[in-house]
């Protein structure tokens, strides 16, 4: 008995098929005519779209076959999407694309115009997870190319959207400033998604927030297009869902096109150059098809009837553009037929030097990418200054060093220092957020800043962490370098993927080729008297510690926040990092440490040219603080409001006690430096961790003491951590977090023991 068709067999021979039998017309059309009375589209750049196409088709057919040899790990296929090529073909090379994952034909396109770039080869490699393949080098299977302008999305969610409307956004801001040196004036932005990702929150963010730039009298040129094959793996989109969606939304212009070749090609043209010149976004209703199912392992019979597939498989894209080429005297059957052949020839023995390629074989090789550091290069920075005379008319002549007034001298006022000497010294550094321009922050940290630098460089945002992390990224990879402000640290959590998926994983996903550099300043953990529930008054660091390569830096005292901001900004510019300053409000206006009125908190601002009474250095990754060296009973390693609550409980130790406390400030929560606290906890022989995070909420107590019992640490260990609770409000929020009181009968309890 005969082994039965494949669903990709079917679709094949159905083209070829035609092809045989086909007849050519009677006249034929020359390679400069166009594919009909008043199309743009001509003969020669139809063929080339359709060989494109060929390519994007039997690449999918050539990935089911590595596949079953296991010699590949990818079948999402962009079969039935093929039409993307047209876009591809239609758009500038100094046009970005961030495209889903059925981008094909596009790619294919867009190669085109590049010589010396190979899609097939390049394809191949990345379906076998060759590290010579040009974009995440055997990390993952991604539309990418930096000679192409493609970042790497390894998005199925649409969740790339936001970061395409904020390059968008941020082209003509970027341009001003002299970077976006690879775009020009009127470039824009292609990002590519599916009908049913159009429903997600994220692509609804990111669309919205191109719209409300407009509304807002700004430019968004970015062309949605949206790939609608009707289904979203299982689960069909209701009919004209996006055309209903999408077609009457202010500030949004929608185009729709079906239908063959030419016609899609017309309709397509129109939409790149509305956006193009209007500088404004627009939606494009691309119809398409699936063929073969979500992917590989996708059983469609069980969700669709025969009925059902054939009548998808009959809208075959290749079958309708070959029987369109033909009848318009475009080409012959025969010349199809020779693309075809050609088009196999090339994949096939691509194919055998793809499988043949080098893989990832060491973690070294893997995280190469990940978390890049050069400190001698991050310190070089230090020798960038800003002009005397700029600086004095910055500060109106009264520099924060040489300023004497005690309110002037908190964190709060340090960071408002720190954001203005850094924008000074760079001038691509854009700060934003909700609140953050007109009004200054919520908490007042960046009042002034707008007046000192305009509202091109310090603006207001809309209420959306989704779309505030987007405008980051995309300005970041516009080659700004954005200090966005999230209000408080469990409305990060409202946009998370912003960063866990998509900021921090470009430059793995990209082997370094694209970078998003920003520094995150959240406004965060609990103490704060009279505000409750777990949006303003959060310990909740967990999701944020787990995010591989972000770094992660929480102050505790004025100076230090002053420095680490610096190194911040040195590190993401320098290297291309994504970081979270995360700010203790509750020890923004603090002034005092051991009793009422002792201004123990306050401290010098340090000059950023190292001039002034206090250290102008900067600090980085794994410089932690030691309050108290000479101790050695015990160390106490804490962070941000633990500190201060740490301090108060060493020195009534020693008072009442005689028990002498080291402490030290972490500062660093990812990576936690944990070379500093094995050395000062060898020295001391006890180690009590007071952790203002939860218990089990992914704070750094079992890391910091997992640590040492892994390194042979032989001395006692005790942690202090907060409650897995809620924070209350009002004084109940006493009875959940930690306190003076538990930090010193923990280390009593240490020291007794």
């Amino acid at each position: 008995m005969a082994t039965p068709l494949t669903r990709v067999e079917i679709v094949q021979n159905r083209l070829n098929d035609y092809l045989t039998a086909a007849e050519p017309a009677a006249a034929r059309l020359a390679s400069t005519d166009p594919l009909r009375p008043g199309s743009g589209l001509t003969v020669e750049q139809a063929l080339e779209i359709f060989e494109d196409q060929v390519m994007s088709r039997l690449l999918d057919v050539a990935a089911r076959e590595l596949k079953r040899r296991n010699e590949g790990f990818y079948t999402i296929s962009s079969a039935g999407h093929e039409n993307n090529a047209i876009v591809g073909a239609l758009l500038r090379l100094n046009d970005p694309c961030f495209l889903h994952y059925r981008s094909g034909g596009l790619i294919n396109a867009r190669s085109r115009k590049l010589p010396g770039v190979d899609p097939i080869f390049d394809t191949l490699l990345s379906f076998c997870a060759s590290k010579d393949d040009p974009i995440s080098q055997g990390r993952h299977k991604v539309w990418g190319s930096r000679p192409l302008w493609i970042p790497p999305q390894t998005s199925t969610i649409a969740s790339h959207l936001p970061k395409a409307s904020g390059l968008a956004f941020s082209l003509r801001m970027a341009r001003k400033a002299g970077k976006a040196v690879d775009f020009s004036d009127d470039s824009i932005v292609l990002c590519s998604f599916g009908d049913a990702s159009a429903n997600h929150a994220t692509a609804l963010a990111g669309i919205n927030s191109a719209r409300y730039a407009v509304r807002r009298g700004g430019a968004a040129p970015i062309l949605f297009l949206c790939e609608d094959n009707g289904i979203g793996i299982s689960v069909s989109t209701p009919a004209n869902w996006i055309h209903d969606s999408f077609s009457h939304q202010p500030h949004l212009k929608y185009f729709e096109a079906d239908g063959a070749i030419d016609e899609i090609f017309d309709v397509v043209s129109e939409a790149v150059s509305t956006c193009r010149r209007s500088r404004q976004p627009v939606f494009l209703h691309l119809h398409t098809t699936r063929l073969w199912g979500h992917a590989g392992t996708d059983v469609e019979t069980t969700y669709r009837s025969l009925q059902e597939i054939e009548a998808e498989e009959a809208r075959d894209t290749l079958l309708v553009n070959a029987r369109r080429l033909i009848e318009t005297g475009a080409a012959t059957p025969a010349e199809l037929q020779v693309i075809i052949a050609d088009v196999q020839s090339r994949i096939d023995e691509a194919m055998e030097k793809a499988i043949c390629r080098p893989r990832l074989t060491t973690v070294a090789e893997v995280i190469a990418p990940l978390a890049p550091y050069a400190e001698e290069a991050i310190r070089a920075t230090t020798t960038i200054q800003a002009a005397a005379e700029a600086r004095a008319k910055l500060f109106d002549n009264a520099l924060p060093e040489q300023t004497a007034t005690p309110t002037k001298r908190t964190m709060g006022a340090h960071i408002n220092a720190a954001l203005a000497d850094e924008m000074l010294r760079f001038p691509e550094i854009i700060a934003f957020g909700e609140d953050v321009g007109k009004k200054g922050g919520v908490y007042y940290v960046t009042a002034g800043l707008q007046k000192k630098f305009g509202v091109g460089r310090v603006f207001d945002t809309l209420l959306d962490e989704t779309t505030i992390l987007g405008v980051a990224q995309g300005a970041a990879m516009a080659g700004l370098l954005p200090i966005p402000e999230i209000q408080y640290l469990a409305y990060i959590h409202n946009a998370l993927d912003q960063i866990r998926g998509e900021a921090c994983s470009l430059q793995f996903f990209s082997s370094g080729q694209f970078s998003n550099p920003m520094v995150v300043r959240v406004q965060g953990l609990a103490y704060q008297k009279g505000f409750g529930g777990h949006f303003h008054n959060d310990n909740s660091i967990g999701a944020l510690r787990d995010i591989p390569g972000l770094l992660l830096a929480v102050p505790a005292r004025g100076d230090d926040a002053a420095r680490m901001l610096r190194g911040l900004v040195a590190t993401a510019r320098t290297c291309g990092r994504v970081a979270v300053f995360l700010e203790p409000i509750a020890l923004y206006h603090e002034k005092d440490l051991y009793e009422d009125g002792d201004n123990l908190w306050l401290s010098d601002y340090p000059a950023p040219n190292g001039k002034g009474d206090g250290d102008g250095s900067m600090l980085l990754p794994g410089e932690a603080g030691i309050y108290h060296p000479e101790a050695s009973d015990v160390l106490i390693v804490s962070y941000a409001n633990g500190l201060r609550l740490s301090l108060r409980a060493a020195k009534k130790l020693k008072d009442a006690h005689g028990i002498n406390a080291r402490v030290l400030d972490l500062r660093w929560l990812n990576p936690l430096p944990l070379e500093a606290v094995r050395r000062h906890a060898n020295e001391c022989g006890r180690v009590v961790v007071a952790d203002e995070c939860r218990t089990t909420g992914g704070g750094v107590a079992e890391a910091v003491i997992a640590d040492l019992a892994e390194t042979g640490f032989e001395g006692r260990l005790h942690s202090v951590r907060a409650v897995d609770s809620y924070v209350p409000l009002g004084a109940a929020a006493n009875l959940v977090l930690i306190s003076e009181q538990q930090i010193t009968e923990a280390v009593k309890a240490t020291v007794a023991g």
